[in-house]
């Protein structure tokens, strides 16, 4: 499997695009499904909890959290 690079990876997050973070192969060897928040919609949270089926986190403002 081809792996992109860290400036692909970057270019695709700021065009809005889901991407897979992997950790390395020594430690826990998964990925993680990322999205800048700002571009994130109610499909990519279906996807992620349908076919991921692990922790949503997203990053939130103290105001929206009030």
């Amino acid at each position: 499997m081809a792996l992109n690079s860290i400036e692909e990876l970057l270019d695709d997050m700021r065009q809005g695009k889901m991407v897979i973070l992997m950790d390395d192969e020594d430690r826990e060897n998964e990925g993680d499904l990322i999205i800048a928040s700002e571009c994130v919609r109610t499909e990519d949270i279906n996807f992620m909890a349908r076919f991921a089926r692990g922790l949503i986190c997203m990053p939130m403002t103290r105001e929206r959290c009030e």
